[in-house]
């Protein structure tokens, strides 16, 4: 399936943010981004609401829906994937997951970033290596005292792309590439409807959870997720 395809809403809410965008025939028409280091479970539906209202647009004039799914804010990812599965079953809409490490590869690519790198709490790393063009699993190092390559399936890597990425490329060997996601729910957005046109979509969106939760359990509990 190629060409044109009808508009894809993305949002995210996987770290101390709310955000949004609306792409249209290849182009992002409409983004927000509101900084909040809570109360994204309030915000996101008037967020999408007041996006598909200031665009014109319905629910119904979609495509599909493109959803963060981490790694990040352990309540932040289950209120967003858990929204997106109520929202894709309500309005009979394909749901695409895209990690921050697809976020990151497609707002700030690196050359031959064979290992992507993602800030962590307490200074530490989210990784992931790719294996021609392939994800391997996800892991968290300190990028202080990071593992051996072979560790973390990443023998041979030329670069690495991201958070501590020069820390992590003198420790390794390697090149490397400093960088952050930029751009976060455009990019999802962007991702999102690359994979619609291919026409194989993934199952639906579940968290990448790369670290079990630490916080204590919130006074509210997050949107169960369904299997």
């Amino acid at each position: 399936m190629g060409g044109s395809i009808a508009p894809i809403l993305a949002f995210d809410t996987s770290g101390p943010h709310c955000c949004a965008a609306l792409l249209r025939d290849s182009e992002i028409v409409l983004s927000r981004h509101l900084e909040m280091a809570r109360g994204q479970a309030e915000a996101l539906m008037p967020l999408l609401e007041a996006v598909l209202e200031d665009a014109g647009l319905g629910w119904k004039d979609l495509a599909g829906l493109g959803v963060g799914v981490g790694p990040g804010n352990f309540t932040g990812i289950r209120i967003s994937v858990a929204a997106a599965r109520g929202l894709a079953l309500a309005a009979g809409l394909p749901a695409i997951g895209v990690s921050m490490f697809q976020v990151l590869r497609r707002s700030a690519p690196g050359p031959d970033a064979d290992l992507l790198s993602l800030e962590a709490p307490r200074g530490l790393a989210y990784v992931q290596p790719l294996r021609a063009g392939r994800a391997g699993p996800a892991r968290m190092i300190d990028p202080d005292a990071p593992p051996s390559l072979a560790e973390i399936g990443a023998e041979g890597i030329a670069h690495v792309t991201g958070f501590a990425a020069r820390r992590l490329g003198t420790a390794f060997g390697t090149g490397w590439h400093e960088a952050v996601p930029v751009g976060i729910a455009p990019a999802i957005a962007r991702e999102a409807a690359a994979l619609l046109r291919g026409g194989e979509l993934p199952p639906r969106p579940a968290p990448l959870y790369v670290r079990p939760a630490d916080a204590a359990p919130p006074a509210d509990p997050p949107p169960a997720i369904l299997p």
